[in-house]
């Protein structure tokens, strides 16, 4: 998994490229990704699968701030591999993946 980072010159906007290894992922499930960018909504961010069965999407997020997230395959929730950083959740059962723009 890796997350790649473009930044806008004209805005305040940075594309944050997120991709899925398909060994994170079992029987071709579909993935979505999930974080505070849109309100933890498990099925707003569909995750497209490519012909190397790697899994991708790109979002618009605003500069100058850290966003939490998480992957969802079925009913599986994982993490980044190489996230900037992990947060413990305000429930303390887990940890997510933090990208700062």
């Amino acid at each position: 998994m890796a997350l790649s980072k473009k930044f806008l010159k004209t805005k305040p906007v940075c594309k944050v490229k997120f991709e899925v290894e398909k060994t994170q992922v079992e029987n071709g499930e579909a993935i979505y990704l999930v974080g505070d960018f849109n309100d933890w909504d498990e099925n707003a961010i569909p995750m497209k699968k490519l012909k190397s069965g790697k899994y991708t999407v790109t979002v618009d997020l605003e500069t100058g701030r850290d966003y939490q997230f998480r992957y969802l395959a079925g009913s599986k929730w994982f993490n980044d591999s190489e996230p900037d950083r992990t947060e413990t959740t305000p429930y303390g059962d887990c940890e997510n993946s933090v990208v700062s723009v």
